[in-house]
């Protein structure tokens, strides 16, 4: 239990991370994996994505597209529980994404006699969506990501997930389904995320893509940013609890190990101002990873990337926290609405015990592809307006006023060096003659 100090804050560490957060296998075996695949399926197209989706996933089908008869077959596998639950989640998901759009207003001003300046939200036309396969299906992907770029007003979205152990994903169908996919392709990995950024024969390219992924998924889509739009670079799944002395142990070490399930390096952080909540709280973490069913991932995850430090006070921890800049933050303290105020850096806040990271991702309605890796320093999560374009219009229909501006920029160009610019406003002011009125209020 070393003593750290630095300018600001003063911690005890409890417990460290015996690794250092890194992507999972060698990163330039990723890179190179993918830009091999990328390529190839740009030279080759359907044929290139056929024979990485045997590879990697071992399907083969006449076409990836499923048709809407096999869309209503998995829906009627799945039971009738099950979809009603999607049907709840995807209303609470849907009813926050609405009151986003609501909160981006167009408008238009008029700034001189004649001189209109506007604003307007354009949605992406086209988008592909992923959503995830891998050990656990990921149905609230679908919600997160299809869902609320309908609700903007995306025309198109084509949206992939892999099989899952072989099979059909079932209840991940009818989930895209009922968030509103226009197509559904069978297809996972680089090959499903090529084949939408890129297009093939028979899989129309799209303009931006959104879901998170597995280390090849994340690397696809930062090969092909610029190319396309992209939602997030996503790493693995973060959380960083902030508690006192009246946390409760026992739903700290839940909560922590909730999200160390979703991979062997998915880290986990407690920063509290209790020395006895530390220890307590790791007791309770020793006795519950033995018999946790997902303990071949949640176990690495903590051993490898789990902290405990303990602070002097809270606004320690929460410049602590801020430090770290995680996706998830969850807040266990007396007066958890303080964060609201002290906190700057974080994908979400998780409010008080009445509240966890699991609802984020699952059920509560707010979008849970957040940012990862230190990206909430300067980005926040998906929302509605990812999937929306803030363009700009402007229109002078007063001539003396096109005047006064050919006037202004000529000048203004010419201070540049621009001629040509500055000829584009001489002719107006030559056609529509010189200004006359003193305009020097303005600004």
């Amino acid at each position: 239990m070393d003593m750290i100090e630095d300018t600001s804050i003063r911690y005890t560490t409890i417990k460290a991370p015996e690794k250092r957060h890194t992507q999972k296998g060698s990163a330039q075996d990723v890179r190179e994996t993918v830009a091999a695949a990328l390529e190839d399926i740009r030279q080759r197209g359907d044929a290139a994505v056929r024979e990485y989706s045997n590879k990697f996933d071992k399907y083969d089908a006449d076409s990836y597209l499923l048709t809407q008869e096999q869309v209503d077959e998995a829906i009627a596998r799945v039971p009738e529980q099950t979809i009603e639950d999607i049907k709840y989640v995807q209303a609470q998901v849907r009813r926050m994404a609405e009151a986003q759009l609501d909160s981006l207003k167009d408008f238009e001003i008029e700034t001189l006699p004649g001189v209109h300046l506007g604003q307007k939200n354009v949605p992406i036309t086209d988008v592909g969506a992923y959503i995830p396969g891998g050990k656990y299906p990921l149905l609230a992907s679908a919600h997160m990501t299809i869902l609320t770029a309908k609700v903007a007003g995306v025309q198109r979205v084509a949206a992939c997930t892999p099989l899952i152990r072989g099979e059909m994903p079932d209840a991940t169908i009818a989930a895209m389904h009922l968030a509103g996919a226009d197509e559904i392709y069978l297809l996972g990995g680089i090959q499903a995320i090529g084949a939408m950024a890129i297009g093939t024969e028979s899989i129309r390219p799209v303009n931006m893509l959104a879901g998170p992924g597995n280390a090849f998924v994340a690397e696809a889509k930062r090969q092909l940013y610029g190319e396309v739009g992209i939602d997030l670079f996503a790493g693995p799944t973060e959380v960083l609890i902030v508690a006192d002395e009246e946390a409760d142990p026992f739903i700290t070490a839940v909560d922590l190990l909730s999200q160390a399930e979703h991979g062997p390096d998915s880290p986990a952080v407690l920063i509290t101002t209790s020395r006895e909540v530390a220890e307590q709280t790791q007791a309770h973490i020793d006795a519950l990873l033995p018999e946790m069913p997902t303990k071949d991932f949640a176990e690495p995850a903590w051993r490898d990337w789990g902290e405990i430090h303990v602070v002097d006070t809270l606004d320690d921890a929460y410049a602590l926290a801020d430090e770290y800049a995680f996706e998830h933050v969850q807040i266990l303290t007396a007066e958890p609405r303080e964060a609201l105020e002290k906190m700057h850096n974080y994908g979400a806040l998780f409010l008080g015990e009445g509240t966890c990271v699991s609802y984020g991702d699952k059920s509560i309605g707010t979008n849970h592809v957040l940012p990862t890796r230190g990206a909430a320093r300067y980005t926040g999560g998906l929302w509605v307006g990812k999937f929306l374009r803030t363009v700009t219009y402007q229109e002078i229909t007063n001539t003396e006023s096109s005047a006064f501006f050919g006037e202004l920029t000529g000048r203004a160009a010419r201070a540049e060096s621009f001629e040509g610019h500055a000829r584009s406003g001489d002719v107006r002011a030559a056609k529509y003659g010189q200004a006359t009125l003193d305009w020097s209020d303005q600004y």
